[in-house]
Parts: structure tokens; sequence; C-alpha cells
């Protein structure tokens, strides 16, 4: 089995301490081919012969959803971004991440670039691996869910949920699709299964939204908790909130929009946050998630390169990424 990506993947380089699994750093543990002889396999065999399942990587290279939405453009270079913020991370223990490579929409065509991004994480979840999906522009979100929709991780009675950390429901009722489109797209795809999306927001902003956009929320029973109560005297809230979410679902599907952030930690998105939820919020909400057990995809969105600061908001994406790979790892390598 085989994944389509428009670009293969570069080798992953960074800062070197050394030899010995106590230097680790993430792209000593990033791998750009598939195993030998295991093209087709998700399994990495530890020294003590169990098997654990390696996480993958892959890039959506997309700024149409962002132009479509009026928004600034640059987050087709977040992925490269996010790959060299992540790349000198130092690894708490050994771990295998295969990356995969980039969907890129370079023509205009983002239905088209969504649904090459579906195949390529149904072909990974197929294989055992969770996928985490470096964005481009929150359009990455439809792309992902079409990648679980299609897997067979939805067969039988899984039950999928969906949280977005956002400052925006992106639920808009747009003629086209684009950034702020793809959780009311993904909703409209559920009830054509005859199933309603479980789709819960943590973080949303309220002079962000329009009324309109609260309307739709309340139609389709979506949960969200403001940026308001998420602060870090709220922690147990979004605690609270996250445990009740992962109540109500077998399978997750994480999406990380990075101007959930507050502008300070995270300016270079397209609409950085005059509020937004901290830092250590977001993170402690993402290693819940990972040490779940049922994370399926993992995305994050709206990193733009061009208008980041001191690299802050690459390091911020990575730093999430990161929590939630090596939290993942952990709990389900042997003890």
């Amino acid at each position: 089995m085989t994944v389509a990506t428009d670009v293969p993947s570069q080798p992953w380089t960074g800062r070197d301490d050394g030899p010995g699994t106590d230097t680790l750093r993430w792209h000593h543990a990033v791998r750009t081919e598939p195993r030998p002889g295991q093209a087709a396999s998700a399994r990495t065999v530890p020294d003590d012969g169990t098997e654990t399942p390696d996480a993958a990587l892959v890039g959506f290279r997309s700024d149409e959803g962002v132009r479509r939405n009026q928004g600034r453009q640059g987050a087709a270079n977040g992925p490269a971004a996010l790959r060299r913020a992540l790349a000198s991370m130092a690894l708490p223990a050994p771990d295998q991440v295969w990356d995969a490579g980039d969907v890129r929409v370079a023509d205009g065509d983002l239905e088209a670039g969504q649904h090459r991004l579906g195949a390529a994480v149904a072909t990974l979840l197929d294989e055992g691996r969770p996928v985490v999906v470096l964005g481009g522009g929150h359009e990455v979100a439809y792309g992902s869910y079409l990648g679980i929709a299609r897997s067979r991780a939805l067969r039988g009675a899984a039950r999928l949920g969906v949280l977005n950390l956002d400052a925006h429901f992106d639920l808009r009722d747009d003629v086209r699709p684009s950034s702020g489109t793809p959780f009311l797209q993904m909703a409209r795809e559920e009830e054509r299964q005859g199933r309603a999306l479980n789709y819960w927001v943590l973080g949303v902003s309220q002079p962000s939204n329009t009324q309109r956009l609260f309307h739709t929320a309340d139609k389709l029973g979506v949960r969200y908790l403001p940026d308001t109560e998420c602060g870090l005297l709220g922690l147990e809230r979004a605690e609270r909130f996250v445990d009740a979410f992962l109540a109500e679902c077998d399978l997750v599907h994480l999406s990380i929009d990075l101007d959930v952030l507050p502008a300070a930690a995270a300016p270079g998105v397209s609409a950085p946050a005059a509020y937004g939820v901290p830092m250590e919020v977001v993170e402690r909400v993402c290693t819940r998630i990972a040490a779940s057990g049922k994370l399926a995809v993992c995305d994050v969105a709206e990193l733009n390169p061009d208008l980041d600061v001191d690299q802050r908001t690459a390091r911020a994406g990575a730093r999430l990424v990161h929590s939630v790979l090596t939290t993942r790892n952990a709990a389900v390598r042997p003890m």
C-alpha cells in the first residue's frame, strides 16, 4: 500500500549532540521512507519483541482556503516551518515517526487537494498509524476528516468525536469551501451518512464569530467553551470539558488552529487573537487527548511563517506536535 502525496518529504536535519539514546532529537527519529520490507506495515519492533505502531506525518501545503476566506495568505509554507521547528526538539525516549511527504494545492483546486489529503490519511490510518497533519490553512481539517471517513477506523460502531481548538467555529455557509467552512462540510457529510457530527470547540471568541455562526452551532448541537473560560484559572473547567468529550467518542479528530493562542504566543497566523487561550491550557488539552488512546488524527493549522516573529508560532505549533506524539507514544510503549 502506498501513500499518494504530491511532494516527497525532504531529509530532516538539526542539532546533533553525539551518539546515544540520551541525545536524541526529532530529526534522528523521523524517517522519510517506509522501513525496508515494511512498506505496508505500520509496526516498529522494540528490543523486547513487542509491537507498537509508528505515527505518521503528512503536510498540506495550501493557501487557497485562506484566500477564499479573505485572510492573509502564507500558510502553504506552514508545514516546512513546523518541520524545521520540530527537528531539533529533544526526545524524552526513542521514538519513530514516518514523514510521508506533502499534499500541495498549487492550482486553486482546493477540493481536489482535500480529497488527495483524505486518501493519504485513510491509507495511513488503515496501516494502523495515528496521523499528524501539518497545515496549511484550516481547510486542512476537512481533508483530515475525509481520511477518517474513508478509513476502516469508522467501520462498526465506532463513534467519531471532533475537537477543535480555535477562536472560530469555522461553520460558515459559503458558496465555495474555504478555511472558514470545514466543520459545516463535515456536519453535512455526516448527515448524508445518517449520523450527527459530534463537534466540540474549545477557545471560541465571541467577537470573532457572528451571531449567525452561534445560531448555526446551536442548531448543530455543537458544544463549546469560550476563550474567557479557558484561562489558567479555568484549567480544571477545560479538563472537565475534554473529559466529557472523550466520554462520548471512540475515535478523536483533534484540530488545532494556532489562532486559538494569544497573539503574543502565536503572531504568525491570519487572524491573531486579542485574548486567546494560554499555551499551558492548550498543551494540557492536547496531552489529555493523546493519553486517552483514542486519537486518530491531529491537524495543526494556520501557521503563516511570513507573519511570524522570532519563529514563535512555529515553535508553539511544533511544541504541541511534540507533546501529542511523545504523550501518545508513552501511552502505547510497553512498560
